[in-house]
């Protein structure tokens, strides 16, 4: 049934060709319809497997030559990332639903956009997996230089290149490992039951690695990341920041660690004060949650200090890897989900809210406006976005970033210290952003105080914002929803390698 979640994509996308080219409400209907029915998918497979083990969907033998299938699989890790593309999906329609140029196109695009991301997701053959990938690669790009706003074009490429740059040396990487293991199989389960040589591991691990963690906006190759967020029109941002980020993130732990879990042991001697890539990554991971929130803190375009806190919120997601014990392994994975509610909503609040209406996101500009005012739905939301994204108890965000820092805490202590400086931080350019643009206690310019009324937040902003809001608040307070699942999945056997590595 999971598998339905890529095709219902991938025919609204197909059947955006058959609208009429006038008229935005067709378009709308069947991207809405098929985001629904994508998401409906999802929870109900999430609701009937609860135990978080290898389920296969599909098996088909697709190049039996180069033992290639078309083999579809999940387990909780799977389930959980799935859910989450199914509910950014619906809330991205209704945030786009004021779409009026060139519509069909848009929503065909953003439709193949969520069928990829599905399908990396469901791959368990890592050709098919990398096939996904990279048709993913093609709706950004056009999705941001289409649609997008400031230095789109350039935003656009940048993407692109960043991503093709990081997938070639995932294809490197994934070919050594398919010549070296006999060239019979690219199952990820086989692959992951081969026991590649270690000095083979060390090296394959950190090219696949990085490969992945550049989509997931690791520093200091993050640069695309705020540049095409800004780019990006509200509901690729949205895909962006709360998916597609994702996929970096669950390449480096599907297969980077899964396949080669000995790249993580400690080398035979020290380099640099650094004992194994481990020690080298976990740092990276600090660096970037650190420097995400200080240059957040420092920005002035609105969006801009979403786009840095993505960084430093995907610095979590990493270090919570690298702690290689259940806590932080399970908060990776959990952050995952709540990262991607959360700058979802974010983005959704910035661009469609805000930007749409005042065609600034110039924070010192934003405020004489008194937005409070102006838009109370606007300013609610993000007040909400805004703490869940501090870590809040009683939001998503909250229970994962506790368990990352708990697993750091037990597997790098010094580390630990640096991320509690990195969420101070955060709350710091969240509190700022949101006193500067919805909040501010300077007077209003006189040609301010005589601009047109604001549109009003509409019906469909409305229901996206709500369905966000509340994805993170019922994780946040019932996390065992996700955790039961999650658990299950990283206990399994696809990571008895990472399990038993030779790390202390």
């Amino acid at each position: 049934m999971l598998a339905w979640t890529i095709y219902i994509s991938f025919l609204g996308a197909f059947a955006m060709t058959l609208l009429p080219k006038r008229g935005a409400a067709g378009p709308r209907i069947v991207a809405l319809l098929s985001a629904i029915a994508g998401c409906g998918i999802a929870v109900t497979a999430f609701i009937q497997h609860r135990t978080g083990e290898m389920l296969t969907i599909t098996d088909t033998k697709w190049i039996p030559s180069l033992g290639i299938s078309y083999h579809l699989a999940a387990d909780g890790i799977s389930l959980v990332l799935v859910l989450l593309t199914g509910i950014v999906a619906v809330a991205g329609v209704l945030f786009s639903w004021n779409i009026d140029y060139r519509p069909r196109e848009f929503f065909a695009f953003y439709l193949l956009l969520v069928g990829a991301v599905y399908g990396v997701f469901l791959s368990n053959d890592i050709f098919l997996l990398f096939v996904f990938y990279e048709i993913a690669i093609i709706p950004k790009y056009f999705l941001i230089a289409i649609w997008g706003s400031t230095r789109r074009e350039y935003g656009a490429m940048k993407l692109v290149l960043y991503s093709f740059a990081g997938s070639a040396m995932v294809l490197i990487g994934l070919i050594a490992a398919y010549v070296v293991s006999g060239g019979h199989s690219l199952s990820l389960t086989a692959l992951a039951a081969y026991q590649f040589l270690p000095h083979f591991q060390m090296w394959a691990f950190p090219l696949v690695f990085v490969g992945f963690a550049v989509l997931a906006g690791m520093w200091p190759l993050h640069t695309w990341a705020p540049t095409g967020h800004v780019a990006a029109p509200t509901a690729a941002s949205m895909l962006l920041a709360g998916v597609v980020m994702k996929l970096g993130a669950y390449g480096c732990l599907r297969v980077a660690m899964t396949l080669f879990p000995l790249g993580l042991s400690p080398w035979s001697h020290h380099v640099l004060g650094f004992a194994s890539w481990r020690e080298v990554f976990a740092l990276v991971a600090v660096i970037g949650i650190v420097y995400g929130a200080v240059v957040a803190l420092v920005q002035k375009d609105f969006k801009f200090v979403i786009g840095y806190s993505s960084v430093s919120h995907m610095g979590f997601i990493l270090l919570g890897l690298m702690t290689l014990n259940q806590l932080g392994l399970s908060g990776a994975v959990l952050q995952m989900f709540s990262h991607g509610i959360i700058a979802g909503l974010l983005f959704a609040v910035v661009g469609r809210m805000i930007y749409a209406r005042t065609h600034t996101r110039e924070l010192s500009a934003l405020g004489p406006m008194q937005l409070n005012k102006a838009l109370p739905f606007a300013a609610i939301t993000f007040v909400i976005a805004g703490i869940a994204s501090m870590g809040l108890p009683g939001f998503s965000g909250f229970v994962a970033e506790l368990m990352i820092l708990i697993g750091t805490w037990q597997a790098f202590p010094v580390f630990a210290l640096f991320v509690g400086f990195g969420i101070i931080a955060g709350v710091a350019y969240v509190w700022r952003a949101m006193q500067k643009a919805f909040f501010s206690t300077d007077a209003a310019a006189p040609a301010n105080r005589t601009h047109e009324p604001l549109a009003p937040i509409s019906l469909p902003e409305r229901l996206g914002a709500v369905l966000l809001i509340a994805s993170s608040v019922i994780v946040g307070i019932f996390p065992q929803i996700l955790l039961n699942v999650i658990t299950p999945a990283l206990n399994g056997p696809l990571f008895g390698g990472l399990r038993n590595g030779r790390w202390p």
